[in-house]
């Protein structure tokens, strides 16, 4: 008689050993935090993190870990909340093309938190890395796509158990334990698709990270929770999924790896996008277009594009990262589709909005998610035509370890110094050597400046 989904977890991450994991999956983790490092770090100034840090600044704990890329410290709980939030706020984070989940937000921010208040080895923290996304990426596959469909924003829901399973794993919880980890986790689950385009979307993620760890430290005190929380009558799958496929959860684990199909966004928006921004950008630099050049781009897209980023008209930066006819349009005139491309001020520009009102997206029955086509229709009456099968980043057409690094300096450039940043890149690809992960935290604290340092000196 098969395990139950629950159970069988529970001893994956009880049991699985470190040696057990393949040398590309370990690989695959150190290249999964450079990327969540780089995004956490990038975006730790940004409007959506201060007003959360002023929010809950006054009712934080003892200040017992880091918050990425500032000099502030929280309690464990508030500090995975936050670098778990700020790890997202520019939607420039890892995706599992097959369940849309972002894995590393949710796992990293938990256990980094845990790794400064306890001692981790780099060895113990990459194991417990890949054993928590592979809990919360083959979960989020059990109930894919009808729990996404009906407005659950799977990240949140699912990255909770992942947060779970890893935070368990660091703290050395009986399978017992686990289990009521697991089911903590799940009475936890929360995210609305409802709030994509505001700042709750990097909130869920955020609350996924802080709402594991909870699990786990909860679960290690022998709290107790249901012992089918996923698979029971009134647990997980069945309440929050029309569908399921309670299968997806045993089927070859620890014998496949889910962080083996993640994929690492060269473009700061919603994963489904990243196609037409690609062919956009290849069609510019081969013809040296121009806005003004331009009559019309049409674009055929998979379905879930225009589900997920059909806003024609965005208002804010936030919006703009949900709306396929916005990031077309910048990729044509800045060439680009960075952070500085999702902003209020670029969203707002005359050039952009007028050249977006070009931009028509029609669905494509027989495109796959990452891919897309591209025709742009110029005023002289020519058609210049790209079919992209695999967006850049995709598990396709991956980025290279040196793209990474490259993204991860262009994102850190404003907070640390160029020291500070290869710094923290080296430590990220011998993270299995370290004697003590909890560094990695303190390396991103950002150096007073000499203009600084002379006004707190005053």
């Amino acid at each position: 008689m098969p395990t139950e989904p629950t159970l069988a977890l529970a001893r994956f991450v009880a049991y699985t050993k470190p040696h057990e994991l393949p040398e590309r999956v370990r690989r695959e983790a150190k290249r999964a935090m450079l990327n969540w490092l780089g995004c956490a770090i990038g975006a730790s100034r940004q409007d959506t993190v201060e007003r959360a840090i002023a929010a809950l600044a006054p009712f934080a704990g003892p200040p017992q870990a880091t918050i990425l890329g500032r000099r502030e410290r929280f309690d464990i709980g508030h500090a995975a909340l936050l670098n778990g939030m700020t790890s997202h706020t520019f939607d420039f984070d890892d995706t599992h093309l097959k369940t849309i989940i972002h894995p590393t937000g949710p796992v990293a921010s938990a256990l980094l938190a845990l790794a400064e208040h306890m001692p981790v080895t780099g060895e113990e923290f990459i194991h417990a890395f890949v054993l928590g996304t592979e809990v919360e990426c083959r979960i989020g596959s059990a109930v894919y796509p009808s729990h996404y469909d009906i407005g659950w924003h799977i990240t949140g829901t699912a990255g909770v158990f992942g947060a779970a399973a890893a935070a368990g794993r660091l703290l050395g919880l009986s399978e017992q334990q686990l289990v009521w980890a697991l089911g903590i986790a799940a009475t936890q689950a929360c995210g609305l698709r409802e709030m994509f385009g505001s700042m709750c979307k990097p909130l869920h993620v955020g609350l996924a990270a802080r709402n594991g760890l909870q699990a786990a430290l909860l679960a290690q005190q022998d709290f107790t929770s249901a012992t089918q929380p996923i698979e029971g009558r009134r647990g997980f799958a069945n309440v929050l999924a029309t569908e399921r496929d309670l299968s997806r959860i045993s089927d070859r684990l620890g014998g496949t790896w889910e962080l083996e199909a993640n994929s690492y966004k060269p473009f700061a928006c919603g994963v489904v996008v990243h196609p037409v921004i690609d062919g956009c950008l290849q069609l510019r630099a081969e013809h040296d277009l121009s806005a003004d050049s331009i009559a019309a781009i049409e674009l055929k897209v998979h379905p879930l594009v225009l589900e997920l980023t059909g806003k024609k008209a965005p208002r804010t930066g936030l919006e703009g990262k949900f709306s396929v006819y916005h990031s077309a349009a910048v990729a044509i005139i800045d060439g680009a589709a960075g952070p500085a491309q999702y902003s209020d001020a670029r969203v707002a520009d005359a050039k952009v909005v007028a050249l977006r009102d070009r931009v028509y997206a029609t669905i494509g029955q027989a495109l796959s998610e990452d891919a897309a086509h591209v025709s742009i229709r110029l005023a002289d009456g020519r058609v210049l035509e790209r079919f992209v099968a695999h967006a850049l980043g995709s598990v396709g057409n991956p980025v290279s370890d040196r793209d990474l690094e490259a993204k991860f300096r262009g994102l850190c450039a404003p907070i640390l110094t160029e020291d500070a940043a290869a710094a923290i890149i080296a430590a990220c690809w011998r993270l299995d050597a370290s004697a003590e992960c909890g560094a990695l935290a303190r390396l991103t604290v950002p150096q007073l400046r000499a203009a600084e340092a002379t006004a707190e000196g005053r």
